[in-house]
């Protein structure tokens, strides 16, 4: 197994019994400044006129950032927080899957500024987002 292959098994495996879980979000790709996810999109994610939720496309997005800021730092002595979202969605999705790509802005010393691109099978943009994260030091 490679070291690529490694990090996307733990990340998915750190994903059990969540909201990721829940939302079959599935991380399947990662470089040295960006990580890719992916989500199905059916009725469980739909909003009640059968399109993709915006909330599951933010917590979409919220998670791909989110576990990307987590890859950067020592995950023994840091946590992650996201402490803010900011999403535009720009077209809508019936089916299919969407795939979500957070890459790096800013990689401070306390704060992580992810751009988030959400496109449809297509390759069409459906969102953009901006998500801030704060890195702590674990009590």
């Amino acid at each position: 197994m490679t070291e690529k292959s490694a990090i996307l098994k733990s990340f998915n495996e750190r994903c059990k019994n969540t909201l990721m879980e829940t939302l079959e979000i599935k991380y399947t790709d990662i470089g040295d400044d960006y990580l890719v996810a992916t989500m199905p999109v059916n009725s469980r994610v739909h909003q009640p006129y059968g399109l993709l939720h915006g909330g599951a496309t933010a917590a979409l997005a919220e998670s791909v950032g989110s576990a990307a800021s987590a890859f950067f730092v020592d995950n023994s002595k840091f946590i992650v927080k996201g402490i803010e979202l900011s999403i535009n969605h720009l077209k809508s999705v019936k089916e299919g899957e969407v795939t979500a790509t957070a890459k790096i802005l800013h990689e401070g010393r306390t704060t992580h500024l992810w751009e988030i691109k959400v496109v449809n099978e297509k390759d069409e943009l459906v969102s953009v987002s901006k998500l801030t994260n704060i890195v702590l030091e674990k009590m």
